[in-house]
């Protein structure tokens, strides 16, 4: 998704090629930080604003929500039944999204100022 990228690494795990695909699945890939302490801060944002969002979009197929306790780090895998799908939802509806994440997000752990849950990487995956 593309969320606010301060710092954020692309990840591609495709060559350029299969990325002009629009009719096949693709994983949407995203990792965040996310500490030991704001763990359950995170999931229940994602809970409240992203699961009931990407419940109604055209496409999504589900995701998966991991987290590395060694890095500190949440790894969201979401899946689409195509590229198409995907890329198709209005930059405007996603920014809506964002917010009213970070809003649940700052209100849960405090923080003021910024995103408590920073993306560090983005990209996306295809099945091979």
């Amino acid at each position: 998704m593309a969320l606010f990228l301060a710092n954020a690494q692309v990840v591609y795990a495709a060559n350029q090629v299969d990325m002009k695909n629009t009719d096949t699945t693709v994983i949407e890939y995203l990792r965040l930080k996310v500490s030991d302490q704001e763990r359950r801060a995170w999931l229940t944002a994602e809970k409240k604003s992203w699961e009931p969002w990407l419940k109604e979009q055209k496409g999504f197929l589900g995701r998966q929500l991991l987290w590395n306790p060694q890095k500190q780090e949440a790894i969201l895998l979401i899946s689409w039944a195509t590229r198409e799908d995907w890329k198709r939802i209005p930059q405007e509806e996603i920014d809506k999204i964002q917010k009213l994440f970070e809003e649940i997000a700052k209100d849960l752990t405090g923080e003021t100022l910024s995103n408590p849950f920073p993306i560090k990487a983005q990209g996306e995956l295809f099945p091979q």
